[in-house]
C-alpha cells in the first residue's frame, strides 16, 4: 500500500476557513478537527490526510517533505522565504494587510527608527527598499505594547480589523504586504506524486472559483 499524500494545515483562523474550501473540493476529516487532540486525520479522499500544524511550522514540514501540500499565509512565505517549494494557488481566505503603524500623531523624525515586529526579514526588506534607516527589534506578540513602554517607535504587524491598533492608541500607516492564505506543494513530491497532486490543485482551484463566483 503506498503512502498517502499529506496536506499540513495551518492552526486557528485559516483552519476555520480552509476547511469549509476543501469540503467544496470533496474533501473533508473523518473526524471534528475541532474537538480531537489528535494531529493526523484520515480524509473522505482515498490516499490523502491532513495534519495540523502552527503556521509557522507548515513551509517547514512541506520544504523537508514531511507534508506533500500545505496552507499557509503569504505573510509566513514572504518571511521565511519559497525555497523548495510551489505556490501554485491564492485560496482567497484569511485576508489581512500587513502594515507598519504608529501611536497617533507619530511624526517620522530622527534618522534612524525603531521598528518592533515577528516579521524581521519582510521589514528589513521594505525599510531598505525607501532608503531608511531601520532597527528590528524581534518580538512574538502584543506589539503594540512596545510603542507604549519606550522599546520601538513603531512596529510591523498583521491588521486586519484595526481594532486592537485603535484601543491601543496606534494608527495604521502604510501597507507592506496584501495577505492572504496559499496553497504550497513540496517539488519532489510533485514530480513523483504528479497525477495525485495536480486533481487536488485544480479540485481546489475550482472551489476556490466556485466560492468566488457565490460570493
Amino acid at each position: 500500500m503506498s503512502k498517502p499524500l499529506t496536506l499540513a494545515l495551518t492552526k486557528g483562523r485559516i483552519l476555520k476557513e480552509t476547511l469549509p474550501l476543501l469540503a467544496r473540493a470533496g474533501i473533508e476529516p473523518c473526524e471534528d478537527i475541532e474537538s480531537s487532540r489528535k494531529l493526523v486525520f484520515d480524509t473522505t479522499r482515498d490516499g490523502l490526510q491532513l495534519v495540523v500544524l502552527r503556521g509557522t511550522d507548515v513551509p517547514t514540514y512541506v520544504r523537508h517533505g514531511a507534508a506533500d501540500l500545505g496552507v499557509v499565509g503569504k505573510d509566513i512565505l514572504l518571511e521565511q522565504g519559497a525555497e523548495g517549494v510551489y505556490e501554485p494557488l491564492d485560496l482567497g481566505i484569511a485576508r489581512c494587510r500587513l502594515m507598519t503603524a504608529a501611536p497617533l500623531g507619530w511624526q517620522a523624525g530622527a534618522a534612524r527608527i525603531r521598528v518592533a515586529t515577528k516579521f524581521v526579514n519582510i521589514a528589513r526588506d521594505f525599510f531598505a527598499r525607501r532608503g531608511v534607516q531601520a532597527d528590528l527589534i524581534k518580538l512574538y506578540g502584543a506589539m503594540e505594547l512596545a510603542p507604549m513602554m519606550g522599546l520601538s517607535d513603531i512596529i510591523v504587524d498583521i491588521v486586519d480589523t484595526g481594532n486592537t491598533l485603535r484601543a491601543n492608541g496606534m494608527q495604521p500607516l502604510e501597507e507592506v504586504a496584501a495577505v492572504s492564505s496559499r496553497l504550497i506543494v513540496n517539488k519532489a513530491s510533485l514530480r513523483a506524486s504528479h497525477g495525485p497532486i495536480a486533481a487536488i490543485i485544480d479540485e481546489v482551484a475550482a472551489a476556490v472559483e466556485r466560492r468566488e463566483a457565490a460570493a
